[in-house]
């Protein structure tokens, strides 16, 4: 009795396209149909669902967030710097390596500058002689006394890329004299 009515119901279901089949391992629905002039049933499936792209051991394949790409246009920058969103990445070849990590810059009067700048030198341990000899660590300078450092993400500073502890020890690190600076808004 069970039997018969699971039989009915797939049937049923079958009758209004509405049961799901597998063709060459993708989810198809049958579309069974009448043919108009014969009154015989056709059975023709659907194309397959598109399936989203997997890794070669079966997982999904991390997918490119566009929130996250560089907003940078020069290939060569290794580092780049998004006044308007307050975020910072470190990049090879143009792909994202690091980041985006928030930061602060420039308040008024101080403004960070734009444009494409060069890793001048490097300072573990720099202190400013402009300002009250506060600590800069990790001091990654590229434009003119303008550096990524460790510092306050609360202020803003009187120009810099202020990073957390974490970020300036990775800038620092990865950062080479004569690499790619690029700074946007």
């Amino acid at each position: 009795m069970y039997a018969h009515k699971t039989l009915v119901t797939l049937a049923s279901l079958a009758a209004a396209g509405l049961l799901l089949t597998t063709h060459n391992g993708a989810d198809v629905r049958n579309t069974a149909q009448q043919n108009p002039l014969t009154g015989t049933a056709i059975s023709e499936s659907a194309e397959p669902r598109p399936q989203p792209p997997t890794t070669e051991e079966g997982n999904l394949a991390p997918q490119p967030d566009e929130r996250l790409a560089s907003p940078c246009p020069n290939r060569k920058a290794r580092a780049c710097v998004d006044l308007s969103t307050n975020r910072t990445w470190l990049l090879d070849n143009g792909k994202v390596i690091y980041g985006p990590v928030p930061i602060t810059h420039g308040r008024a009067g101080y403004a960070t500058p734009t444009g494409t700048f060069k890793v001048q030198f490097k300072s573990r341990y720099h202190r400013s002689r402009l300002f009250n000899y506060a600590p800069m660590p990790y001091s990654v300078f590229f434009h003119h006394g303008i550096a990524f450092h460790q510092g306050n993400l609360r202020n803003l500073s009187h120009g810099c890329i202020r990073l957390s502890a974490e970020s300036a020890q990775k800038y620092f690190a990865t950062l080479k004299v004569g690499d790619v600076v690029q700074v946007v808004r």
